[in-house]
């Protein structure tokens, strides 16, 4: 990265972990393998993660991202996205004569499986997330007469619930830690009762991002993260920046949207991205930062990671002969495509 001059006194402050998360690097992987497998096209039900970079790669490669299942011709393979789907979307790809793969994170399939539980259980259950992501429309697509979401602690006031005994709350995996717990707070002032999830909803990585954010923050004159503005990690750790005593915390897609009057006054960038992006955009704006007089970089490091995640096991069966099959067999209209 090159040595700072004495006289300088710019530093970059590089946020560890960042970047791709195991559920993330899993679904890429998935669509890739596919791909390899068994040729374009391959469709994927909307954005396989929330990363215009990613997207567009893919989509070069063969990848067809579509926003309904029925934009899928017969006898195609259709990826779920990492965000996960409701059990109706399986159910549109099966009517649909599609061989599926279900790149949907094992750690939101984790509270898609607690919202099937405490359902079956006839809990009330109050999801707190962000209306209309579609990790949200998920897993309340799982148990939608048993679900109601909670965007924040605005939004307790509203809540009612049959038993006030029965109750617990869940949460979309990417949220920001401190809002999260700060809605729990308040629907548990509301409801003395309120069980919690068994394990810790906000994955893993979301954490880790989270608490290297704040450890920097406090340092840092300006936080860049580097992220789409779809992704709702993302845009959680400019929440995280500003909170921690960043004066400045902006979320860029590439390196030339940074914008060079962020820099005025400024003597510590953070930099950071968000669990959906890859490598090589962050190295982009820590280039971009190095020729204009930023080129010394320290590591903050928050956590250690080793988790990764095997991929879909549909990947081990021939999913264009059974996607073929099933159009045979029910006499499903229109081309094959290959």
């Amino acid at each position: 990265m090159g040595g700072m001059t004495a006289s300088s006194g710019r530093r970059v402050l590089l946020a560890a972990p960042r970047g791709y998360c195991a559920g993330v690097d899993r679904a890429v992987i998935a669509v890739e393998k596919a791909l390899e497998q068994y040729g374009a096209p391959i469709y994927v039900r909307h954005e396989i993660v929330h990363n215009k970079y990613v997207v567009q790669t893919l989509e070069k490669k063969g990848a067809v991202f579509v926003e309904r299942t029925e934009e899928v011709p017969p006898g195609n393979i259709v990826m779920f996205s990492a965000h996960g789907v409701a059990p109706t979307v399986h159910e549109e790809a099966e009517r649909g004569n599609l061989a599926t793969i279900d790149a949907t994170c094992p750690l939101v399939t984790k509270v898609h499986k607690e919202a099937v539980r405490f359902a079956g259980e006839d809990y009330d259950i109050l999801l707190i997330g962000h209306e209309g992501h579609e990790e949200v429309i998920g897993t309340t697509g799982e148990a939608p007469d048993h679900i109601q979401l909670v965007d924040g602690p605005e939004g307790v006031a509203n809540v009612e619930v049959r038993d006030p005994s029965r109750v617990v709350w869940l949460s979309q995996t990417t949220l920001s830690v401190d809002e999260t717990m700060e809605t729990v707070d308040a629907l548990k002032d509301k409801f003395p009762q309120l069980l919690s999830p068994p394990s810790d909803d906000i994955c893993y990585a979301t954490q880790n991002r989270q608490l290297a954010v704040k450890q920097m923050g406090a340092e840092a004159d300006l936080v860049i993260v580097v992220g789409s503005r779809n992704s709702s990690n993302s845009k959680r750790l400019v929440e995280v920046a500003k909170l921690a005593g960043a004066d400045q915390a902006y979320l860029v897609d590439f390196a030339d949207e940074v914008d060079e009057s962020w820099l005025e006054g400024v003597t510590t960038v953070g930099v950071t991205s968000g669990a959906s992006v890859p490598e090589v955009l962050v190295e982009q704006v820590l280039e971009w930062l190095s020729q204009r007089g930023f080129e010394d970089v320290e590591i903050v490091k928050a956590a250690e990671e080793s988790i990764t995640f095997s991929l879909p096991k549909e990947l081990r069966r021939d999913l264009r002969e059974e996607a073929a099959a099933l159009v045979a067999e029910r006499g499903g209209s229109g081309t094959t495509q290959g």
